[in-house]
């Protein structure tokens, strides 16, 4: 069966299920849609307007939860641990990484550095939880077996790596299994391979665009660098 993972360069849960495609080795093309100016075709097959779909053949499949559960369904390695509890388990904290993908944005659109700051006291309040949650001899999430709370986490430990660049604070001090969770999930070739190489230049443009307390702070030499992009 053909697979085709219908995709915008930014939408980390486009991530979420490149990564685990790429985890399982299962071959897949790429369709991407400006979700600025959706088409017929994609209101089509994605009725809540929204990246991923994905086409396993006739069939499209919405919301990126449903389509990694689909593929740890039918295609090896399985990537949820057997016992149905530690399933339960990781369903839960991946659900609590899409909460925190809700916290970035709202860090990226905060309109002032008082909303801005307190989005980030969020963000470090919710790291502290994956603290204490986090196995404690690593690499992953629940040890040495990568599986889909990582695959989960990849696109959110991304945004982080823009966000140092910009030169905000480090919500990571003191959290010493979040830092090296977050380096291993980095050099892990599918979460590289999830993204295209100019994600780091549209992600700055986007920020950029926001006209947020965020995109005020990009320094001069950076927004002239993005202007260089167009």
């Amino acid at each position: 069966m053909e697979l085709t993972l219908i995709s915008h360069p930014l939408c980390p849960y486009v991530q979420r299920a490149a990564i685990v495609l790429a985890e399982k080795n299962k071959p897949f093309t790429r369709r991407y849609v400006d979700l600025s100016a959706k088409p017929d075709w994609f209101h089509a097959i994605s009725p809540l307007g929204k990246t991923p779909v994905l086409l396993a053949g006739t069939e499209a499949l919405f919301e990126s939860a449903v389509i990694c559960e689909y593929l740890d369904e039918t295609v090896a390695p399985v990537l949820h641990p057997a016992d149905p509890l530690m399933r339960a388990r990781d369903r839960g904290w991946s659900e609590f990484g899409s909460a925190i993908l809700n916290t970035i944005a709202a860090c990226y659109s905060a309109p002032d550095a008082q909303a801005l700051a307190a989005r980030q006291g969020e963000l470090r309040a919710r790291f502290r939880q994956v603290q204490d949650a986090l196995a404690s001899d690593g690499p992953y999430f629940a040890g040495a077996r990568f599986g889909m709370v990582d695959a989960a986490f990849g696109p959110v430990f991304r945004y982080f790596d823009t966000f140092d660049q910009l030169g905000e604070p480090d919500i990571f001090i003191g959290m010493p299994r979040v830092q090296a969770w977050r380096a291993a999930l980095a050099s892990r070739p599918s979460v590289q391979a999830a993204v295209g190489r100019d994600y780091s230049e549209r992600l700055f443009r986007f920020l950029l665009d926001r006209g947020s307390e965020l995109s005020r702070r990009i320094a001069p030499p950076i927004k002239e660098w993005i202007k260089t992009l167009d």
